[in-house]
């Protein structure tokens, strides 16, 4: 015989799972390559380095990628990310605007700033689509003066209310994901060569997660010459596949 509230404790162990799973749903679709934000259109300097010759073979892709995730990534665009998320959490709209602004801003090139002003304008565009929200929802989203990626990514994981460091590994990943794409068409690489950095890579997300939650204002530095040299010299490339 069941003990007296077991079917409540089992219904509302349940509708958590469920809650869960959804979330989890919603953060594979948001990390996807599938989502229609133009992602696979930019290699964030990569295809300028396989142009110069410092990318040859997997081994100098990883190291590429590996360096850029290392000196730019992880020391200033996850903090960042995690001090949007933060501040949407908290509501507070203009702490959003100013680490939106602050994100921008570090953007070395044109081709980069452009990048993630594209991506944040289709992503913030494609959650009023989507029919989640109303436009009343998404206001706050939609007063952010050129809102960047992050910011729009930072947004739907607090609507969706997926874990926030769950999320960032997410993003993270998403990054790793489309440099390994890029990789692959750019160098060229094989499939299996794609996953072994990403295998290789990927162990350093949780890491990385950890530090961005971690850092201090004062810790925040994309101190990395050669990719911003590199995105530069990719403007004028003669001849390219990807926007950055």
């Amino acid at each position: 015989m069941r003990k007296p509230g077991t079917a409540a404790r089992f219904t509302s162990t349940a509708m958590a799972d469920m809650s869960t799973d959804l979330a989890l749903a919603r953060l594979l679709q948001l990390a996807s390559p599938a989502l229609p934000v133009g992602a696979y259109s930019y290699s964030q300097g990569l295809e300028a380095a396989v142009e110069a010759g410092l990318v040859r073979d997997a081994a100098g892709a990883e190291t590429w990628i590996g360096g850029v995730l290392a000196y730019a990534v992880a020391r200033l665009e996850a903090p960042v990310w995690w001090r949007l998320h933060a501040a949407w959490s908290a509501g507070d709209v203009a702490d959003v605007a100013h680490w939106n602004d602050i994100f921008r801003s570090t953007r070395e090139s044109a081709e980069l700033r452009a990048e993630t002003l594209q991506m944040g304008y289709s992503l913030q565009r494609l959650l009023l689509e989507l029919g989640e929200f109303d436009a009343r929802s998404l206001a706050p989203l939609r007063g952010i003066a050129e809102v960047t990626f992050p910011t729009a990514f930072a947004f739907a994981v607090v609507k969706w209310q997926i874990p926030a460091r769950s999320a960032l590994i997410a993003y993270l990943w998403a990054w790793l994901e489309n440099q390994v794409m890029a990789a692959l068409k750019s160098v060229p690489l094989g499939q299996t060569d794609g996953q072994r950095l990403l295998l290789s890579l990927a162990e350093l997300l949780p890491g990385i997660a950890d530090q961005a939650c971690t850092a201090t204002d004062d810790d925040l530095c994309n101190y990395a010459p050669g990719f911003a040299i590199l995105c530069s010299r990719h403007e004028t490339q003669y001849s390219r596949l990807f926007r950055s």
